[in-house]
C-alpha cells in the first residue's frame, strides 16, 4: 500500500542529506579561516523552535564569536563530529554520546537542559493514556497507522526504545508502519496528512502550527524523558577546530545567563527548555 511513497520519501531523504554534505562541504571551505568562528552541529529541535538564534546572539554580542549552527538529527549530528567538522555538539540521546565520549571523539560533556517526549495521534483518538507501553501494543494490535522519522535521530532512537520498553520487535516491515526518513517538522505533517501517530519532542510540537488534524495522546510519562547533552569535540580529530573559542561557549552555555534566557524562552506562550546544568 505504502511501497511506492516509501520509495519517494526515500529519496527526499537521499537529496536532503546530499544538501547536508553540500551544506558542511561550504562552511569547511571557510571556517577555519576565521578565528572568531565555532561551528556547532545541533538537533532539529533546538534549531527549529529558534531557541539558538535566539541565544547565539547574546553570545556573539558579548564575545564576538560568530556560531555557525548545522541542524541535524542526532544520529547525523555525531557523524559530522566524528569527521572533525564541528567543534560542539548539541543533541539528545544520552547512550549515544555516552559512547562518543568513551571513544574519544569528545573531551567533555555537560547535562545541559531538558523538554519530553510527546506520542501524537489523530483527534479522534480519546483514549486516556497511563501507559506508554500500552499505548504502543495498541498500535500495534490494531495495526494504526504510524509515521516514524526513521533517520536515526534523538525522537528516532526514542521510539525505537519505546517499541523495545513495550516487547515489540520494531515493526519496520509492516504496511502500518511508514519510515519516511525526514525531520521533525516533515513527520509531522506527513502524520497530519494521514491522521497518524508519530513520536515527537515537545517543543517541535509546540512550535508546528499545521497540526489540525492531530493531538497529544500520551504525555507527562518518565519513559518519556528528554534529555540534552552538550560536547566538546576533541581536537585530535581536526587540529584546525577552534576549541579555545568552543570552551568559552560550553561555559557560556552553561552558566547562570545562559539559563535566563533558555528558561525564558518561549514559542506560543509556552516554555520549551529547562536549563538542568548544575
Amino acid at each position: 500500500m505504502f511501497i511506492r511513497k516509501k520509495k519517494s520519501y526515500i529519496t527526499l531523504n537521499l537529496i536532503f542529506k546530499i544538501l547536508i554534505l553540500l551544506n558542511i562541504l561550504f562552511y569547511n571551505k571557510y571556517i577555519f579561516a576565521f578565528e572568531n568562528l565555532i561551528t556547532v552541529a545541533s538537533t532539529t529541535s533546538t534549531h527549529d523552535t529558534g531557541l539558538l538564534k535566539s541565544i547565539n546572539k547574546e553570545f556573539s554580542k558579548e564575545y564576538n564569536i560568530k556560531v555557525n549552527v548545522i541542524s541535524l538529527g542526532t544520529g547525523q549530528a555525531i557523524r559530522v563530529a566524528k569527521d572533525g567538522n564541528v567543534e560542539i555538539l548539541l543533541v539528545h540521546h544520552k547512550k549515544s554520546e555516552l559512547e562518543f565520549m568513551n571513544k574519544g571523539y569528545g573531551t567533555l560533556r555537560y547535562d545541559l537542559m531538558y523538554n519530553d517526549f510527546v506520542l501524537i495521534g489523530p483527534k479522534k483518538d480519546n483514549k486516556t493514556c497511563s501507559s506508554i507501553e500500552n499505548k504502543m501494543i495498541e498500535i500495534k494490535k490494531s495495526k494504526l497507522l504510524f509515521v516514524s522519522r526513521g533517520d536515526e535521530s534523538g525522537t528516532h532512537k526514542k521510539e525505537k526504545e519505546l517499541w523495545e520498553l513495550s516487547n515489540i520487535n520494531i515493526p519496520f516491515k509492516e504496511n502500518w508502519y511508514l519510515s519516511v526518513g525526514q525531520g521533525m517538522g516533515s513527520t509531522l505533517l506527513i502524520a497530519n496528512q494521514k491522521n497518524a501517530y508519530t513520536l515527537s519532542d515537545r517543543s517541535t510540537w509546540i512550535a508546528f502550527n499545521k497540526k489540525e488534524n492531530l493531538q497529544i495522546v500520551c504525555e507527562n510519562l518518565p519513559p518519556l524523558f528528554n534529555q540534552y547533552g552538550i560536547i566538546l569535540v576533541s581536537n585530535k580529530i581536526n587540529n584546525n577546530l577552534n576549541i579555545e573559542e568552543a570552551k568559552k561557549y560550553i561555559d557560556w552555555i552553561t552558566s547562570e545567563e545562559a539559563k535566563k534566557l533558555i528558561n525564558n524562552y518561549r514559542v506560543n506562550g509556552k516554555q520549551l527548555f529547562f536549563f538542568n546544568h548544575n
